[in-house]
């Protein structure tokens, strides 16, 4: 992502048009994660027992219909040990989520897939971008698998998702929605893809984004893991966990309680993001010294933005994880690593 396009890469001058529809895309999938949080904090991703690809986009049409996805639903775990006695109309309540969720998933499918099809046949994006859109339209693919293998995990016996499935299905969505908007600044930039030499002050800056943006990569991860297992429903304080700043009992099992191990997911979690606020506030500062007047507005949005996610996770954990302040909270980590993106981007044009 890191390689910007030139003029040879675009045709017609339609490369502001294609880079409308990219951003268009990016929107679309950012909602998706909205949705798929949602459909997470509410009990509603389990709701729907099948994966059928075209069949699924037809919803109930009518009481035989309902009753029809209802039984399937009751031979599921999470019907058997947690929703037993459920009512239809309470069913209806948690199908419609993730129903939503899924059709606009294939919505999303749509609206790149056969733009991208059209602009390729009708030559209005150069070859060169060509294989980069692909790429983007195949990784597309593999997230509505790895959505559906993420929820198979919740079919067997235990009524929960994989935490590893989880986190990477939240993983490929973020990594499609930086890919899409990482390509529209590159059409959008319109210049030769050149790697300049940077001296001193500029390049400490370039290195300080590059690795703030590896810190929001890692602290959303272990959000991943944090909301797969469940545990920001326990240590609801701030900025002590367990009474004390380091809690005892970290690593009961060695490494594999980083990703295993509820007590030390969380931990790692509230760490990173602890440090990656300070490293945003940092640079911010440095930034702001060093190029003064000429600081890009990517970074300014940058630093509140760190302040804005770190509040934005204390509340979710201090008040148990509220669906809304939950839902606001992920939205935040999405942005904050936009802003990333934008800000190494925008400082490369001014190398």
């Amino acid at each position: 992502m890191s390689r910007s396009f030139g003029r040879s890469d675009l045709a017609n001058g339609a490369h502001r048009d294609v880079a409308v529809w990219l951003l268009a895309c990016c929107f679309m999938v950012a909602v998706m994660v909205l949705l798929g949080g949602l459909t997470r904090l509410t009990h509603s991703g389990l709701s729907m027992v099948e994966w059928e690809p075209i069949r699924g986009i037809i919803p109930p049409l009518g009481d035989s219909d309902w009753q029809l996805f209802f039984e399937k639903y009751k031979q599921s775990p999470e019907y058997i040990k947690v929703n037993a006695g459920m009512s239809l109309a309470e069913f209806r309540g948690i199908f419609w989520l993730e129903y939503i969720h899924r059709v606009w998933g294939r919505l999303i499918g749509v609206v790149f897939g056969l733009p991208f099809l059209w602009l390729a046949l009708s030559g209005r994006i150069g070859r060169a971008m060509v294989p980069r859109l692909a790429g983007v339209f195949l990784l597309g693919a593999a997230q509505g698998g790895m959505g559906w293998f993420m929820v198979k995990s919740g079919l067997v016996d235990n009524p929960a998702v994989s935490h590893y499935r989880l986190t990477a299905h939240l993983a490929l969505a973020f990594l499609i929605h930086g890919w899409m908007f990482w390509l529209a600044l590159d059409i959008l930039a319109d210049h030769r893809p050149i790697r300049r030499r940077v001296a001193g002050e500029t390049a400490g800056i370039r290195s300080w984004l590059f690795v703030l943006t590896g810190l929001v990569i890692l602290t959303l991860l272990f959000g991943g893991l944090v909301a797969g297992l469940k545990a920001g429903l326990i240590y609801n304080t701030w900025p002590l966990m367990d009474g004390a700043l380091i809690p005892k009992d970290l690593f009961p099992d060695g490494f594999h309680s980083l990703f295993e191990d509820i007590k030390t997911v969380q931990f790692g979690h509230r760490t990173l993001a602890e440090l990656t606020v300070v490293v945003a506030l940092l640079g911010w500062f440095r930034a702001r010294a060093r190029l003064g007047g000429q600081t890009p507005a990517a970074i300014h949005a940058l630093g509140l933005m760190a302040l804005v996610q770190v509040g934005l996770g204390i509340g979710t954990l201090v008040m148990v994880v509220p669906v809304w302040l939950a839902s606001a909270h992920q939205m935040g980590a999405m942005a904050l690593l936009t802003l990333c993106l934008w800000a190494l981007h925008d400082l490369d044009r001014r190398l």
